[in-house]
Formats: C-alpha cells, sequence, structure tokens
C-alpha cells in the first residue's frame, strides 16, 4: 500500500498544469489538471453538495440512465472553462479504443468532470484547455504527486494554500479503498484556536504539534484576507464490486470526510462533489443476517462508504500540508511553521 487511490488496482493518476515561477495574484498561469483512469467495467457515481458546481456528464451517472462504465474522470481548475479540459481526455482515449462501443467501430469514451474556481489566483484567462487533459491522460500511472500539482495547482483552503491529496485504506474484507482530492475550499482546515488541522489525529505520523501563541494570532488574524475561492472537488475509488447505486450511496458517505476537514463545508459559494468509482474486481459475498427485504450490497456500502469518508478526510489534510506557496498565498507550513519543529 502507498497510501495514494492508486493501490485500488487499475485505478491510475496523471496531472498536468502550468505555473509561472513569477506568477502574482491575479496575474500569471496557476492552473492544471488532475486525471482518474478506470479499469474497463468501472462503474461510477456522483454526489454533489455545494452550491455552485461546476461538472460534465454528471447526470449520465445517475443509475437510472443506460451507460455503467466510466473510462476516467476529470479534475480541473478553469472554473467551467477548464471543463474543456475533459475533451482532451476523450481524444486520448479514442486513440486508446476506450469508451462505449458504436455502429462503425469508433467509441464515445465517457468522461465526468468538475472543476474549481481558481481563476482569480493566475490570470483571467489563463485556464485548462483540451490539450491539459490530454497531457494528463497521457502521464497517468502509479505514483500521485502531492500539493501544488495539476488541479490543485492554484487552488486555496480559506487563507492558505490549497492542493491536491490522496489516501487509501485497506478493509478486513480485503477490499480496497482510496481517495483524491483537490482542495480548494472556502472554508478553513485549520482550527484557529489551536493552530492544527481540523481531525488532527487521521495524520499522527506527521508529527504536529501546537505552534507557538503567536503563530497562531497571526493565523487569525489573516482572516481578514478572506477571499470566497470554492469547491472541493474529489474522486473516491474501491475495487469492491458495487452497483452503480451502491456507488451512488458511496460519494453520499465520502462528503463526510468534507465536513469533518473542512469548516464550513458545502455553502452556497462552494461546489462540492464527490465521485465514487468502484472496479469490481473483489466480490465480497453477501452477509447472511442481512433482512432479505434489504439490498445485500447494504452492509458492503456501509463499510466502504465509512472507509470512504476516512480516506477522503485524511487526503484533504495531506494535500494541505503538502500545498507550497503560489500567488502570494502562503501555505501551512509558512504560517504555523511551530506545528513542525
Amino acid at each position: 500500500m502507498t497510501g495514494s487511490i492508486t493501490d485500488v488496482g487499475g485505478i491510475r493518476v496523471g496531472q498536468h498544469h502550468r505555473l509561472d515561477t513569477d506568477v502574482s495574484l491575479g496575474s500569471g498561469w496557476a492552473t492544471g489538471t488532475t486525471v482518474v483512469l478506470t479499469p474497463p467495467g468501472t462503474v461510477g457515481a456522483v454526489d454533489g453538495r455545494g452550491g455552485a458546481p461546476g461538472t460534465r456528464e454528471t447526470d449520465l451517472l445517475n443509475p437510472i440512465n443506460s451507460v455503467r462504465h466510466v473510462d476516467a474522470v476529470v479534475l480541473s481548475g478553469g472554473s467551467a472553462f477548464g471543463l474543456a479540459a475533459a475533451d482532451g481526455v476523450m481524444h486520448w482515449l479514442e486513440e486508446q479504443g476506450r469508451g462505449v462501443a458504436m455502429d462503425g467501430g469508433g467509441v464515445v469514451p465517457i468522461v465526468p468532470a468538475a472543476v474549481v474556481f481558481d481563476l482569480p489566483v493566475g490570470g483571467w484567462t489563463c485556464r485548462p484547455t483540451a490539450e491539459f487533459g490530454y497531457a494528463a491522460a497521457d502521464s497517468a500511472g502509479p505514483d500521485v504527486a502531492l500539493g501544488t500539482v495539476g488541479a490543485g495547482t492554484g487552488a486555496r483552503v480559506g487563507v492558505l494554500k490549497g492542493g491536491v491529496g490522496t489516501a487509501s485504506t485497506m478493509l478486513d474484507s480485503g477490499v480496497t479503498v482510496g481517495a483524491l482530492v483537490i482542495v480548494n475550499a472556502a472554508g478553513e482546515a485549520i482550527d484557529t484556536a489551536t493552530g492544527l488541522p481540523w481531525q488532527v489525529d487521521l495524520i499522527r505520523e506527521f508529527g504536529l504539534r501546537p505552534p507557538p501563541t503567536d503563530q497562531i494570532a497571526a493565523y487569525a488574524e489573516r482572516h481578514a484576507e478572506f477571499s470566497p475561492l470554492n469547491t472541493t472537488i474529489a474522486v473516491v475509488a474501491t475495487d469492491a464490486a458495487l452497483s452503480p447505486a451502491g456507488c451512488g450511496r458511496v460519494a453520499v458517505a465520502a462528503h463526510d470526510g468534507l465536513a469533518r476537514t473542512l469548516r464550513p463545508s458545502h455553502t452556497p459559494l462552494d461546489g462540492d462533489t464527490v465521485f465514487a468509482l468502484a472496479t469490481g474486481a473483489v466480490e465480497v459475498p453477501p452477509d447472511p443476517t442481512t433482512p432479505a427485504s434489504m439490498s445485500p450490497e447494504v452492509p458492503l456500502i456501509t463499510a466502504v462508504g465509512a472507509a470512504a469518508a476516512d480516506c477522503l478526510a485524511r487526503a484533504v489534510l495531506v494535500g494541505v500540508l503538502a500545498a507550497e506557496s503560489v500567488a502570494g498565498i502562503p501555505a501551512y507550513r509558512d504560517v504555523l511553521p511551530g506545528a513542525f519543529e
């Protein structure tokens, strides 16, 4: 286990971004795209809880609709303009022969997408294009870069720099669950009373300790600089065999991970959206104690959903700690260095 979403067999992540070395707030390139590629036969679902979502192909994931399988999920900067990155991923998948097979030999790749609002960090006209999506898909592999990369390049969490985070876990059943997140929240990930992340117990291995009171006070004062950049978008994945409806319940449960680590979350200013993927590689026998009137998936959905929430919460914290300052937006380590001493 590497502690990333790619611990789920067959899941691969690719990222592409552009970041000017001299970028200043509101001027220059500071954005990118992150792509999650799936193995054939992966089913998916989505749940959006924010009041300002920017998405593509999410209606297709409704289990009442016809297409069952997902070829990739795109997470991108650039607000609604950044949805264009999905075009490049579709072209790349078409070259690989991935997608819904159509008469005449062609395929139509299924590529849902969601975006974060990062336009004020770089230049308003500096946003991902189809070329970003193609390059991200073409670079996909098992390693996942963290922090100020991909769609997390221009991300912000409250008054601090946000970014890309990932985490994974294995259940006693042998099922693996992973999460990948772009942390770009209007809310805060850090408690102004302690200077430590909410749910810091999830990342004990980082050895964080309460920073000096003067650093905590300085951090609290920065809230006067608050800017409502918003939307945290994520993908949770499992190798369990789940139905599209079961994936939908996992996506719902995974949002708890955002609520625990970003306060507030799911606001009218956020477009918080979570995709759930199930590759189906691991079959878990039904629990014989499940009432006959209920779906036999219920115990598995419950376990995977709880793990997805925990993984997503941890991924948020990893992304915040890994982020580096961009365009004058300070990283956690810059404002509260005493937490690492």
